[in-house]
């Protein structure tokens, strides 16, 4: 799990930064844990899901600086009421089946399975969060790190599913915002913008939406109707995927993705647009 791949020494620096202590003892205080912990963590190269969940919410600093020290330490979210113990009493009282939901609703997934698969994780396992309300914090830490949904609501089921958070300023002068969507069980849920260099925007940039699934995403021109032979974001039954599409003779066409080839009519599809650009994860 996450823990395994920590830098320790690295992330208790940082939550030490993110209290503003110096001492083991008074970051111990401020994750309300006893106090020779912190010595033992550092000795193990191994600290828990649970301090960084609570370090986080507690004090809003950005999560992949905490855990990946990548981004500036700069708080994302408003305060809010609750701080301390009673915000941790609070992540650790939504254990269980609702935070099971939130983590499916996060990947898009409808089946307990469809996540244990992802993540390695024995069906056995998931039910026994949802038997004993347990909280599996590395899990949330996982999820919002490789969705980049809120912590705060992943944790507690609180604010919104995603910060919205927009970027005031471009290290780029030719970055384009491109309305973002993430690709759910078929559905196009709205996520905010994603930044896209101009050179690799296509000439007309009216109409573009950035579509994310899984493993891969994609720039597609919703301008574009017209069937042709090339990569399309297509409805079928009001169902949207990403399929490669040839046509044939006869009104015909071939679609074909990592799940699916089969061929159909064309009146039987709609397209919604035109596949421009493709990014995907290798891992």
């Amino acid at each position: 799990m996450l823990e395994e791949n920590l830098n320790a020494q690295a992330i208790i620096e940082r939550i030490s930064a993110a209290y503003g202590v110096t001492s083991q003892k008074a970051l111990a205080e401020a994750l309300d844990v006893p106090a020779n912990n912190i010595s033992t963590w550092l000795q193990r190269d191994s600290i828990p899901y649970k301090a960084i969940v609570k370090c986080v919410l507690d004090t809003e600093v950005s999560l992949n600086w905490l855990v990946k020290g990548e981004f500036a330490n700069a708080k994302s979210l408003a305060a809010e009421e609750l701080h301390g113990k009673s915000l941790y009493e609070e992540i650790l009282s939504t254990g269980g089946r609702p935070v099971l939901r939130r983590i499916l609703e996060a990947y898009g997934f409808q089946m307990q399975k469809e996540l244990g698969d992802l993540l390695d994780i024995s069906s056995g396992t998931i039910s026994t969060w949802v038997r004993r309300e347990f909280f599996p914090g590395d899990v949330v830490v996982a999820c919002a790190l490789d969705t980049g949904v809120s912590l705060r609501w992943l944790a507690t089921g609180k604010g919104d599913m995603f910060d919205g958070a927009a970027v005031s300023s471009s290290p780029c002068p030719s970055a384009l915002a491109v309305t973002k969507f993430r690709l759910e069980s078929g559905e196009l849920k709205a996520a905010g913008e994603w930044m896209l260099d101009a050179s690799l925007a296509p000439s007309s940039t009216v109409g573009l939406i950035f579509v994310q699934g899984l493993n891969a995403a994609w720039l597609v021109d919703t301008t574009t109707q017209k069937m042709s032979n090339g990569r399309w974001l297509i409805s079928i039954d009001e169902v949207f995927d990403i399929f490669d599409v040839v046509r044939l003779p006869g009104g015909k066409v071939r679609l074909t993705n990592t799940a699916a080839d089969f061929e159909c009519n064309v009146s039987d599809i709609v397209p919604s647009g035109l596949v421009t650009l493709t990014l995907e994860k290798h891992v």
